[in-house]
Order: structure tokens, then sequence, then C-alpha cells
């Protein structure tokens, strides 16, 4: 059998026997069955996957520059917004002014 010189993971080790009789792990058995999937796929199916993906990164480019211009689009609205509802409220302010002074305006057309 095993002699005095034989290492830890020998074959004739007890060690080297038990760990060659486990079973993969489930990673292990992912890749190898996708490596074996790339195999398997001819030539013509590789590069329609590889058109396909590039089909899907040039769409999703195309999103994300329309996106980023709605985006840049609504911050411009939002900022005339702001300033269309400040210039409302300082108009609103000018008219309740003049409501509460009639004999004030009254006597400044009366000048001219």
């Amino acid at each position: 059998m095993c002699t005095v010189t034989c290492s830890k993971l020998s074959p004739c080790s007890p060690l080297y026997i038990a760990l060659s009789n486990q079973q993969p792990s489930k990673g292990h058995n992912l890749r190898y069955h996708r490596l074996n999937r790339r195999r398997r796929l001819s030539k013509g199916k590789r590069v329609a996957l590889v058109l396909v993906k590039k089909e899907m990164e040039i769409k999703n480019l195309k999103l994300y520059m329309e996106n980023k211009s709605i985006k840049e689009e609504n911050e411009k609205l939002r900022k005339k917004a702001f300033l269309l509802h400040q210039e409302n409220q300082a108009l609103l302010y000018q008219l309740q002014k003049k409501r509460s002074n009639p004999r004030h305006d009254h006597l400044a057309h009366g000048n001219n």
C-alpha cells in the first residue's frame, strides 16, 4: 500500500480518497453546463447571440440618452414654473396692496 514517504495528498492517502469522493459544488456544475452550452452552440448561433447583445446595448444606450434629455427638460420646466410662481405671487401682492388702499390709488390718479 502506502509507504512512509507518501505525502498527505498522494493517491494512497485517506485524505485524498475522501476528497476525491466528494461531489462537485453547484457552482462548478453551473460553470460546467455553461461551458458545454457554449461548446454546443453553433458558430452562427453564437454570432446571433452577440448581435442580439449588441442590439440590446444600443437600445439601452438610446433609452439612457432619451431619459437624460427628458430629465434635463423637466429641470428647465421646473425652473420656469418656479419663476412664474414667483411672478404670480408678486403680482398678487401688488393687487392686494392696491385693493387695501383705494383712496391712495384714487389720489394718485387725480393728481396726474
